[in-house]
């Protein structure tokens, strides 16, 4: 199975004025098509860096990322963002729903963006996926957390992304509601073929995917499968 991200060498320094503070220092791995990473590792770990990094979102101070055979290094931000909307998803803990757009408003932005024809027949479907097609009309303010939080998961599916990244997906939510998200994100992950990549701070999370990066003060401690930690 080939690799759908690979990673090497990568480091971030951020710069100001003499001072500098370096987040990752020379981590490297890779993720084959189709697996399940949990990013683990305690506060200011460098692990939500390292997701920006990973899709594209910043640039790495040193180092290399290749996203679906294609090289982030030398990219602007317009040619980064172009890959992104073709090939990656994002849920974030804090949801990051337009407030003054409805759910399914909401679902249809990243389509629209990408000039799609039929989105909204697509976005309905995203929604009955996720148990919301009655809530439609509804705005982020009137939804709980863990139903802001199947709109966001909807939306993160709408480009049928190769991968997807969530940072902290149920940092925000209640338990019970964390388990049924939980459930949720990784069938939809399963029914797409998805590639999942997931910063999370909770092992029992982390233990549900195929392979665990472990991060302390921005290096890489270890990566193990899921099998060895259960052991």
């Amino acid at each position: 199975m080939s690799n759908i991200l690979e990673v090497s060498n990568l480091t971030k320094t951020y710069s100001s004025g003499s001072k500098s503070l370096t987040v990752l220092s020379d981590i490297s791995f890779s993720i084959q098509t189709g697996d399940k990473i949990s990013i683990v590792g305690s506060s200011g770990s460098g692990k939500t860096t390292l997701l920006g990094l990973c899709a594209g979102l910043d640039r790495a101070t040193s180092g290399k990322v290749t996203l679906n055979g294609i090289s982030l290094d030398n990219l602007g931000e317009d040619e980064r963002a172009f890959v992104r909307s073709q090939h990656v998803g994002f849920i974030f803990q804090n949801f990051q729903l337009l407030p003054t757009l409805t759910a399914l408003e909401n679902i249809m932005v990243p389509m629209e963006l990408r000039r799609e024809k039929g989105i909204k027949k697509r976005a309905l479907d995203l929604l009955d996926r996720v148990g919301l097609a009655e809530r439609h009309d509804h705005y982020p303010t009137q939804l709980s957390g863990g139903e802001q939080q199947r709109i966001s998961i909807a939306r993160a599916f709408s480009n049928d992304p190769k991968i997807l990244f969530a940072d902290e997906p149920t940092g925000n939510l209640d338990e019970e509601t964390s388990v049924k998200i939980e459930s949720l994100l990784f069938d939809l992950n399963k029914e797409s073929g998805t590639t999942l990549v997931l910063v999370t701070h909770d092992l029992e999370l982390a233990q549900k995917t195929d392979r665990i990066i472990r991060l302390k003060g921005g290096i890489l401690q270890s990566t193990v499968s899921e099998t060895s930690v259960a052991e």
